[in-house]
């Protein structure tokens, strides 16, 4: 198989011929038809991630292995099935969305199909090849969600955007839909999450960042307030905009400045879900945890139960669409300058040659 893979960290993606993976067990291949370029791919690509304090976390020390064909938005058609992935669910020629956040598939949480929380990861596009190839091995058949009747450019955002910030969310639900819940970061995790609050039948969506075309696109897509992230008094406005401190945030940046400002818009009772992996340190006053009985969560990706319940919320056709643009999969080392330069507005998926 072709693969435009990360060979030295930091470095242009190389086109490479790679050996096309055998499905053994109830393992399943595919061709490539779709792949999302996510954000977090950037840190692959640059190969650590920023821990404030106590320094660089580097993906090789972690079982990450070059080179590597990032892509962890997959959509693809099955073109062969393991011995015993035959008779559930999937056959050849089926067009499929891949879950790609696995675990070693025997542990307790896995069983469960909670396989993000797994202790010895074996994520697509992280640990193993994803979608910035021709091919990908999912490695369970029960990993492939049927998308008859959704756009698969849009599905494959679902497979990280999606599932994502609709995990997020699910953190702070049930509450009054009137009540305002805050999103930072108004990137494709953003707008995906704009979305979904309304097919949710949420009201109040106040969105902020630094970027004032991305925060024209997320009242499009249906936020009802906006603030723009300069100087020092980010909460302030966040606090005026909402008509008063906020219940709930979802940080979908999640570096040293947002986590401030999220934190201080706060009332209390509040939660802030932190998402983003942009990096740096958080530093709170300790007596306030307690005093106003805040909570600070991580959500990290999402399940494979909720993957399957996003894309049944999309067959119904009640989450309204991002903004997505579509290029060749060779054009994949130009995407990603592109995001890191900060130039995409919603999501840019890779459109395979299978598709």
């Amino acid at each position: 198989m072709r693969a435009w893979a990360v060979v030295e960290t930091g470095k242009p993606l190389q086109e490479i011929e790679m050996p096309t993976p055998e499905p053994k067990g109830a393992e399943v291949l595919l061709e490539v038809t779709h792949a999302g370029v996510c954000h977090s791919d950037l840190h692959i690509w640059e190969g650590e991630y920023d821990l404030g304090s106590r320094g660089k976390m580097r993906l090789t020390d972690r079982g990450v292995k070059l080179p590597l064909a990032m892509g962890h938005e997959i959509v693809g058609r099955v073109v062969k099935l393991g011995p015993d992935a035959a008779n559930q669910g999937s056959k050849v020629g089926d067009l499929r969305v891949v879950y790609p956040w696995v675990g070693c598939g025997k542990c307790a949480v896995c069983q469960r199909d909670e396989e993000n929380m797994c202790l010895s990861p074996r994520s697509l596009g992280v640990y193993q090849n994803g979608g910035y190839a021709t091919h990908v091995l999912a490695t369970h058949v029960k990993h492939l969600v049927d998308i008859e009747g959704v756009d698969p450019a849009l599905a494959a955002t679902y497979a990280c955007s999606g599932v994502t910030v609709y995990s997020a969310i699910n953190k702070l639900l049930p509450m009054d839909p009137n009540e305002a819940i805050v999103l930072v970061g108004a990137g494709g995790l953003g707008l995906n999450a704009v979305a979904i609050l309304k097919a949710l039948g949420h009201k109040r969506i106040c969105i902020v960042d630094i970027d004032q075309k991305k925060l024209d696109a997320a009242k499009q897509q249906g936020a009802t307030d906006a603030v723009l992230a300069a100087g020092e008094d980010t909460a302030k406005r966040i606090v005026e905009a909402c008509g008063g401190p906020v219940a709930g945030i979802i940080d979908l940046v999640n570096g040293t400045q947002t986590s401030r400002f999220a934190f201080d818009a706060l009332r209390k009772g509040g939660k802030l879900v932190q998402v983003g992996l942009f990096g740096g340190e958080m530093n709170i006053p300790l007596p306030l945890m307690p005093i106003r009985a805040l909570t600070v969560q991580g959500s990290y990706v999402g399940d494979v139960k909720e993957l399957r319940a996003l894309i049944d919320i999309a067959k119904k056709g009640q989450i309204p669409a991002i903004p997505v643009e579509l290029t060749p999969q060779r054009n994949a080392d130009a995407v990603l300058n592109r995001l890191k330069s900060g130039q995409i507005t919603g999501r840019v998926v890779l459109v395979g040659e299978a598709a």
